[in-house]
């Protein structure tokens, strides 16, 4: 029985719940509202459960179908992957690759990828964006961009597929000269809160109203990574930062490495992917760039040497 189950079952289905009712639905699709009702009475004859409760005025998810309402979307959505990929592999190599990348991703991972893709792919252009938080799926959602690589959010767009690439690790640093900076052992949070954190904010609306790692009612905010690292330097306050980027200042005693209460010894990992549309997956240019970023050796992770037992001269 189930092996008869259509696309066009399950597309119905998901757009008399997107709508929220049949005759919703039937405007949509462009059909009939009893060719809708047929459609979902079938579908739910051939798995057997009811997908809707009939008994109000609108139709209501059953609990069976709130389970099976997100495999159809899954069933769905790989079909019109598997389409647009074969329509993408048919159509041949891209005109042109555009590529938004997080600021947080290694730049020297990225340019060695990006000699490497020149060698093979002569005659591809590359555009990069390079933007930070939700700034680095903007162009990918409105297509600007057909891959990004990103910093994963607590919520992923439902219209971008994601693929895992090696984590960035991620350190809480001060300057040389800043107070946090002459505390050995653990940091307490307390201590933390009573000086300016500097953070990178998000020029996009991906995250509005959620804040990131921030510990201090105290903020100083930057949309430029490289600003916060110069005033990092400055002693201007404390944040945290990618490694890769302020390694020569740990190893050069500029800036120094805090060890923070509820932190892990050997450092943070920031999860990297890269995104695509689902329904429009890389061409031959961007799956091979998208490989090869996967490829990419993993920076080292910090461990960071406490010097003594936790501070005994911090007020409570």
């Amino acid at each position: 029985m189930l092996d008869g189950i259509s696309l066009d079952q399950l597309r119905t289905f998901l757009a008399a719940v997107d709508e929220g009712s049949f005759s919703a639905a039937a405007r949509r699709l462009n059909r009939a509202q009893s060719a809708i009702s047929d459609l979902v009475a079938n579908l739910e004859n051939q798995l057997g459960v009811a997908l809707f409760d009939r008994a109000g005025r609108y139709p209501r998810l059953t609990p069976e179908g709130q389970v099976l309402l997100a495999d159809a979307r899954a069933a769905v959505a790989t079909v019109d992957g598997l389409k647009a990929r074969a329509k993408g592999m048919a159509g041949g190599l891209e005109a042109e690759l555009s590529a938004v990348i997080d600021v947080f991703f290694p730049i020297e991972a990225l340019t060695e990828a990006a000699r490497e893709f020149r060698e093979r792919f002569p005659r591809t252009p590359l555009r990069l964006y390079v933007e930070a938080l939700g700034g680095a799926y903007q162009p990918v959602l409105d297509g600007r961009a057909s891959l990004g690589v990103v910093g994963e959010l607590p919520i992923q767009p439902a219209a971008l597929a994601a693929e895992k690439l090696p984590s960035v690790p991620f350190v809480m640093v001060a300057g040389s000269e800043h107070p946090l900076a002459a505390l050995a052992g653990t940091i307490p949070r307390r201590e933390l809160a009573r000086h300016v954190q500097l953070v990178i904010t998000d020029r996009t609306e991906l995250t509005k109203g959620r804040e990131f790692g921030v510990l201090s009612p105290e903020t100083w905010r930057f949309a430029d990574v490289f600003a916060k690292r110069a005033f990092l330097l400055k002693g201007l306050g404390w944040g945290g930062m990618p490694l890769h980027m302020v390694a020569d200042d740990i190893t050069g005693g500029r800036l120094v490495t805090l060890a923070i209460e509820d932190v892990p010894s050997e450092g943070l990992a920031l999860p990297m992917s890269a995104v695509y549309p689902t329904a429009s997956p890389p061409g031959p240019a961007g799956r091979w760039l998208l490989e090869r970023l996967k490829q990419c050796p993993p920076y080292p992770l910090p461990r960071p040497v406490l010097d003594g037992p936790p501070p005994a001269n911090l007020e409570p």
